[in-house]
């Protein structure tokens, strides 16, 4: 068997038993200073404390929904879902600290009811995707960027179905699917006509599983100075199918706003404005994958990308158990949850003092 068939194998079986284990929410120790005579009852009990938080829905049961809304009871279930560890979107996106309507560790705490317990929730892709600009060619007319795609999981290559997007100003540039064995070299040439800085989203689909999905955002020059750091200029908060761009300075205009996945896009429309912020019509994709949204614009004489996922993930939100002392006893659980018929990893760390 070929070399990269055998990586493409193993690749396939960590995920399989990674949504076997996760499934089955395995408690498993964090870190090797931890006492490994631990009571089972402990480890059982933070167990349940970490399903409790993805099988339930909170009160009220749509506060996710609600930017004005702080759950009384903490939960990320969607509600009224006939499927276990569906998370709702908007519950999972407001656990993100980059969306204005983000709740606080304190009031998730508050929520929860249980002051004798510290928790940290992350949420990511079951696989990363990785993107990296290999090669510039500049022409009189034209300049082609050379791009290297990994896809992986714990460094092995993981197969993958590949759709790639480039938004520069007034330009979407789609292409059409491309198939990696977790590592393929891409060519994106633009126009020297086109301003930029530009951006290559990247979506990925796993072969062996196609809800399994990641992606990947990368900004680079076009003519133009080198991008700045994301959130520079806008903040991004998705929520209810509706996204507010709050203006980071007074005096930007935005030009376009797309919403993207691996099947479909769309332009958005504006519904309101302010001297604060705009806010847009999110398109409702029937697509086992995350939107990638993309908003352009300028400050002043700088043209600018921004974009957010929806669900805004990856994120981690909670205590740094690695920097604590005073807690013996931290048990982590991985499972894999669904997010509009999407698969993600969600690992929940709960810990508290020994007994």
């Amino acid at each position: 068997m070929p070399a990269i068939s055998v990586d493409t194998f193993f690749a396939c079986s960590l995920m399989v038993l990674l949504v076997l284990s996760a499934m089955a929410t395995t408690s498993k120790l964090l870190y090797p200073h931890i006492n490994n005579t631990v009571n089972n009852s402990i480890a059982e009990k933070y167990k349940e404390i970490s399903t409790y938080l993805l099988l339930n829905d909170g009160t009220l049961s749509n506060w996710g929904q609600n930017s004005q809304k702080i759950p009384e009871t903490f939960g990320l279930a969607k509600a009224d879902s006939d499927n276990p560890y569906e998370l709702d979107i908007d519950k999972v996106s407001r656990l993100n600290s980059e969306n204005l309507y983000a709740i606080s560790y304190a009031q998730i705490f508050t929520a929860l009811k249980m002051s004798d317990i510290s928790f940290s929730i992350e949420i990511k892709p079951i696989f990363e995707v990785a993107i990296n600009l290999t090669a510039t060619y500049a022409f009189p007319n034209e300049t082609i960027y050379e791009f290297q795609i990994l896809t992986e999981k714990h460094g092995v290559p993981v197969r993958a179905e590949l759709k790639f997007y480039v938004v520069a100003e007034n330009y979407l540039e789609t292409s059409y699917v491309h198939v990696s064995d977790g590592r393929i070299y891409l060519n994106i040439t633009l126009s020297n006509d086109v301003n930029g800085p530009a951006l290559l989203v990247t979506f990925a689909k796993a072969i062996c599983n196609a809800k399994i999905m990641s992606f990947g955002v990368y900004a680079f020059a076009h003519n133009s100075v080198e991008p700045k750091q994301k959130g520079t200029f806008l903040r991004l908060s998705p929520l209810n199918y509706t996204l507010n761009a709050s203006l980071v300075y007074s005096g930007i205009n935005l030009s376009k706003a797309y919403a993207l996945t691996i099947n479909y896009n769309s332009t958005l429309a504006q519904t309101s404005s302010s001297n604060q912020s705009i806010t847009y019509n999110l398109s409702h994709f029937l697509d086992s994958s995350p939107t990638l949204i993309v908003v352009t614009g300028w400050n002043s004489t700088v043209f600018f990308t921004e974009w957010a996922a929806y669900p805004q993930i990856p994120l981690r939100t909670g205590v740094n158990f690695e920097g604590l002392t005073t807690l013996s006893n931290v048990f982590a659980n991985t499972y894999i949850v669904t997010i509009n018929l999407a698969l993600y990893e969600c690992t929940v760390w709960v810990g508290g003092p020994e007994e």
